[in-house]
């Protein structure tokens, strides 16, 4: 039975599902690595650093020690992709649940993050949740859906259970891929999307580059053996017209900037938080073309976020492409 969940991560996200997990007044134990998110959560119930102004339930804790998360049934882990495997090991051997949060692909391996956890701690089941959330309307208790992908139904049913609230609804999906590789490419696309509305290139293009960018992520994640479906559901198509429509998106307000003309290197100097996209695209486009798939959409990015390319250039680039016959 799964009854006490931990949160590995302090940022907005992971506060926002410590409230999912302290709805219910369970408590709900949150690892963070600075010590101001420790003292405002404990002290204060807010995270003042990542999520200000939200009141948090007073049946989270906070705390610095990874090894105090070792009573917990389940773990949520809601890192950057790119310490996850790091932070895992830091783990103790671990047996129980991993809930995957992280949205993104390791940069030295291009593997997903279930194949990063699976290395990491081979003992531990793995399910991943992903889907279209901001955390703020999570943690404030405003409807969302999510898809809980996990290969082992009775474990699923039983993670579902203990994470349903009224407002926070998590669809079962036994493909662990398909559910990741959404919310790993839709970040990259979410930048793309930003620079249209920096650039004011309008509506008309933002809706032609989200339709032709789910074509991409179709592509890569039937290459990589996601299901269509999937892809099409909350985790994919769903994060996607989310994270493309607001400034909200740390990745799509990336993409804003560099579309007013600011530069890659000052806009993630700039940043507290982590826009994932950033770190993707290069990972993304390396491997897309080993298997071959086309993702021109992410290519254009990895040109604008490595100075190589100017938007009106990247623009025109992809403008100017052979015109073909609609399909994925």
């Amino acid at each position: 039975m799964i009854e006490r969940l931990g949160v590995v991560g302090g940022g907005a996200w992971g506060t926002a599902l410590a409230q999912v997990a302290a709805a219910g007044g369970e408590e709900t134990l949150l690892w963070a690595r600075e010590p101001e998110v420790v003292e405002s959560v404990n002290a204060a119930h807010e995270n003042s650093l990542f999520l200000a102004g939200v009141p948090l339930s007073p049946a989270i804790r906070a705390t610095p020690d990874l090894a105090a998360l070792a009573s917990c049934d389940a773990l949520l882990i809601v890192t950057p992709a790119q310490h996850m495997r790091a932070v895992l090991g830091g783990l103790d051997r671990w047996d129980k649940p991993l809930i995957l949060c992280a949205k993104g692909m390791e940069e030295a391996t291009t593997k997903l993050m279930h194949d990063v956890a699976r290395e990491a701690q081979p003992a531990a089941p793995v399910a991943v949740l992903s889907g279209p959330t901001f955390a703020h309307e999570v943690a404030a208790g405003l409807p969302a859906a999510v898809t809980l992908a996990v290969e082992d139904r009775k474990l699923g049913e039983a993670l579902t259970a203990r994470l349903a609230r009224p407002w926070f609804r998590p669809y079962l999906s036994d493909d662990v891929v398909g559910a990741e590789i959404g919310g790993a490419v839709k970040n990259v696309l979410a930048i793309a999307c930003g620079v249209v509305e920096g650039r004011g290139l309008g509506l008309n293009a933002r809706a032609a580059l989200i339709s032709r960018g789910f074509a991409e992520m179709t592509r890569f994640g039937l290459a990589r053996g996601a299901r269509a479906e999937t892809l099409a559901g909350l985790s994919g198509l769903g994060d996607l017209v989310l994270t493309c429509s607001s400034t909200s998106s740390r990745n799509f307000s990336l993409g804003k900037g560099l579309g007013e003309g600011i530069s890659a290197a000052t806009l993630l100097s700039n940043r507290r938080t982590v826009a994932e996209g950033a770190h993707t695209a290069p990972v993304l486009k390396r491997a897309a073309e080993a298997m071959g798939v086309d993702m021109p959409i992410v290519a254009a990015v990895c040109a604008l976020l490595a100075g190589e390319a100017s938007v009106d250039e990247v623009v025109e680039a992809l403008l100017s492409r052979p015109l073909k016959t609609e399909r994925v």
